[in-house]
């Protein structure tokens, strides 16, 4: 199971850092799963909130990947009628990658067209804007994130680590995901 989780300036922090902890977790407890972060070029990449990472690879030189994660945040607005980006997740799509999103990552998808006539979320700020950008996406605003076989979106920064959970139950088993969840020590209870 080979892993890319996309970073670019302006990512949000949590939206790729919660699932990469988890997918990291899994990998930690099965070693024939591989994780990479990856980048439009090589280079320091600044996060929202001013994070900077070296990306592992680069987009010409990833290769073949089973899961993509398109994070969120602010940084995705550039990409949007980015043909570049367009090009690049479509391709990614067709070669039989299962593409995830996490927040605002989903504008990117719905640009390029891969949420058209399917169910989808993003966060909640941007339900509109999602609609917009597709054809006949049908926006569900309630749902932290939705899985539509080949391409799945969550809704805000937490619903990464929520989707990431999924995605470990979906390919690995839910016991696998349960495993995970707990060496994570992951239990949801908000104090407020």
């Amino acid at each position: 199971m080979r892993i890319a989780i996309h970073v670019f300036d302006g990512v949000e922090e949590l939206d790729w850092v919660g699932p990469w902890e988890v997918f990291g977790v899994w990998r930690q407890l099965d070693e024939t799963v591989e994780q990479v972060t990856v980048a439009r070029e090589a280079g320091v990449v600044r996060c929202a909130k001013g994070v900077e990472v070296v990306p592992t690879t680069s987009w010409a030189e990833l290769g073949p990947v089973d899961l993509l994660v398109y994070p969120g945040g602010m940084g995705t607005r550039g990409h949007l009628g980015d043909e570049a980006v367009r090009a690049w997740v479509r391709d990614r799509h067709a070669a039989g990658t299962t593409m995830a999103s996490v927040c605002t990552g989903a504008l990117v998808y719905a640009d390029a067209g891969l949420l058209d006539g399917r169910p989808a979320t993003t966060h909640w700020r941007s339900l509109d804007l999602l609609a917009e950008l597709g054809r006949d996406i049908e926006v569900r605003p309630d749902d932290r994130f939705v899985d539509d076989g080949d391409v799945v979106t969550a809704s805000g920064i937490s619903a990464g680590i929520d989707v990431a959970l999924h995605l470990v139950a979906r390919f690995a088993g839910v016991e696998r995901a349960r495993e995970v969840r707990r060496n994570m020590q992951y239990d949801p209870e908000p104090p407020v």
